[in-house]
């Protein structure tokens, strides 16, 4: 590829990109986000080629040649959002969506759909009723999708599809006609706030580091999502990839940084090998690298992989990581934006807000006021999970109420059992339960309640989830993911941890909540940085709105959804139970015992709770209460 050496030189290029587009006939998007590629999806993908060609069909996979005769696109998709109906296979310009495809469909849909127009209809989302179109299934119909609008839609790992639909026009504008202050002040009236959790104005911390007197200042991309149940920062940074690297390019411009560095976790490797092929990619068109576009304006990014310690996601430890020391965070002043990596100057802003820069850039601070709250505007990706019918990737308005997104986009709660609670923010948010279901999710509607966004990972439960052990879980959870620098983390979260275990072996007492509430005060008032802090949250939270459940665990010895095993009571049905001996001889502590022929017994002192009997019964004669 020729390198861009103007503005110029950018227009022609994308009018060439999407000239080679048009010429695509038919694009076919196989969804190779890491839950398809899980599925299937690459050999799909591949198979689908091979069909086409053995038809003679012209086979388009990439824009790199801008190919503008007529073809077929087949190509790699980011993540469509909708992970539990994967493999997915959108065909535009129908925008049909095919859903759980497995390699032997491929025949039928390039006989059918490639070469003909018809519709594979046992393969489209069927729910009464059926919906051959992507955007007009609920669960997309009524999202919002930005930062998530090229995801699933373009080829993933191609920059000519990134240009051909805008990319890299913001950057242009940023560093041809606008100025440092002009980048800070757009920002700051666009009102975005950071979209890793603290919510905090992205255009004041800019200002912040413009202001600062060295020469050297550095840009930090935080791609180290670490909450259980999140993945959003991973599907932006797998699916459009350049949104990130042109977000960050911005924020050089404004801030007058010239060095970049995306922290990416260990684990999501996909995401990694195409954050390298991206940079690589602008490096060569000379869209990154020395004197950008012929502007003079110089920026390089550099891509850093991280163990996937939790703590590395609070900045002083994120950047002591980049730097090779062991991620710990540091005691504040000096903050970041003074002395941050390197003890220089930083910006730091995580993966969906960097990739929201371009978009507000290109369209304008009132384009983006336009939806979402006073306070806090624009959209927000969340990673929908749990016990809900529609779980996935999605992306709503700031402002969008708990119920919307759980019953109206999440289809509501799977086999239709009662709506319990939501964990928002992962392991340092908070539970939402009944009362907030009509509650906006905004900053600081969730603030109010004691909860908060956090990266935006939502947990849904169900009737059947025991509070407590979600407690236990994300106490445990923290209690291992704790760097182990103040006291008050290292040993109060220990201590939390070892008395929510008692509590669900069926050892906890009155005392135990008192003394929960006393550590998770001293724990937030007193640890050194953010993730400590609010390390307390789903146990405060939860001890809130779901106190009769401690209660239960603590007085009546008694687990209300019968889900922590050494609070069960396993007994055989007289009325259902044969006498044929197979529980007794199956249990491996002898608790069991009988007369063949006639009702067994479990001896209640002896019994393990380990669920040997209840398999091996052919009766269904062993139950629990």
């Amino acid at each position: 590829m020729e390198k861009i050496n103007n503005l110029a030189d950018l227009d022609l290029f994308r009018k060439a990109a999407s000239a080679a587009l048009e010429a695509q006939t038919k694009k076919v998007l196989v969804c190779a986000g890491t839950g398809c590629l899980a599925g299937g999806s690459e050999k799909i993908y591949n198979r689908i080629i091979e069909l086409c060609r053995q038809r003679g069909i012209t086979v388009q996979v990439s824009l790199e040649k801008h190919i503008d005769h007529e073809g077929i696109g087949v190509k790699k998709s980011g993540c469509n959002g909708f992970c539990e109906l994967g493999p997915l296979l959108r065909i535009d310009p129908m925008g049909w969506l095919y859903t759980k495809v497995q390699l032997a469909d491929c025949e039928e849909i390039v006989e059918k759909s490639i070469v003909g127009n018809e519709l594979v209809e046992r393969l489209i989302y069927e729910n009464n009723p059926a919906f051959a179109k992507q955007d007009d299934i609920p669960f997309y119909a009524k999202q919002t999708r930005r930062v998530l609008a090229n995801c699933g839609h373009i080829d993933a790992e191609d920059i000519g599809e990134y240009i051909a639909r805008g990319g890299y026009k913001a950057l242009g504008k940023a560093v041809f006609q606008m100025s440092s202050q002009d980048i800070c002040n757009e920002m700051s009236a666009s009102k975005l706030r950071g979209r890793g959790g603290g919510g905090y104005p992205t255009g004041k911390k800019w200002e912040q580091v413009a202001r600062q007197k060295q020469a050297q200042k550095y840009i930090v991309c935080n791609g180290d999502e670490g909450d259980p149940g999140a993945f959003m920062d991973r599907s932006i940074m797998e699916g459009n990839p350049h949104s990130v690297i042109e977000g960050m390019m911005i924020a050089g411009v404004a801030t007058g940084a010239d060095q970049g560095y995306i922290y990416v976790r260990a684990e999501y490797p996909l995401a990694v090998a195409r954050l390298h092929k991206a940079v690589d990619q602008a490096k060569e068109l000379g869209l990154l690298g020395d004197n950008i576009m012929g502007s003079g304006f110089c920026f390089d990014i550099h891509i850093n992989q991280g163990a996937g310690a939790f703590v590395c996601g609070e900045g002083s430890a994120m950047t002591a990581s980049i730097e090779g020391n062991r991620g710990m965070p540091r005691v504040k002043p000096p903050r970041t934006v003074e002395a941050g990596l390197f003890g220089k100057p930083t910006v730091l802003n995580n993966v969906e807000t960097f990739s929201t820069v371009p978009l507000i850039i290109d369209k304008g601070a009132d384009w983006f006021l336009g939806i979402g709250t006073e306070s806090s505007p624009g959209t927000k990706a969340f990673a929908l999970t749990g016990n809900v019918k529609n779980t996935g990737l999605i992306e709503v308005p700031m402002g969008t109420t708990l119920r919307e997104v759980v019953f109206d986009i999440g289809g509501g709660i799977k086999h239709d059992k009662k709506f319990k609670a939501v964990q928002i923010g992962g392991p340092s948010g908070g539970c939402l339960t009944q009362e907030h279901l009509d509650l906006p999710l905004d900053f600081d509607s969730l603030k109010k309640v004691g909860a908060m966004i956090g990266s935006g990972g939502l947990v849904v439960m169900d009737e059947d989830t025991c509070m407590v052990e979600v407690a236990r879980f994300f106490m445990n959870f923290t209690q291992n993911e704790s760097c182990g620098k103040c006291v008050p983390c290292r040993e109060g979260t220990k201590r939390m941890k070892e008395i929510l275990e008692r509590i669900v072996a069926g050892n906890g007492t009155l005392k135990d909540l008192n003394m929960l509430i006393e550590l998770a005060d001293t724990i937030s008032a007193t640890a050194l940085c953010g993730l400590g802090k609010t390390a307390a949250g789903p146990v405060v939270s939860t001890l809130k709105y779901f106190r009769d459940e401690y209660i239960a665990h603590v007085v009546d010895k008694k687990c209300p959804t019968h889900v922590c095993s050494k609070l069960k009571t396993i007994y055989i049905d007289p009325e259902l139970c044969k006498g044929c001996s197979k529980c007794a001889r199956q249990c491996p502590v002898f608790a069991i015992s009988g007369t063949l022929k006639k009702p067994f017994k479990i001896d209640s002192t002896k019994c393990i709770k380990c669920g040997a009997c209840e398999e091996a019964c052919p009766f269904h004669a062993i139950k629990e209460k």
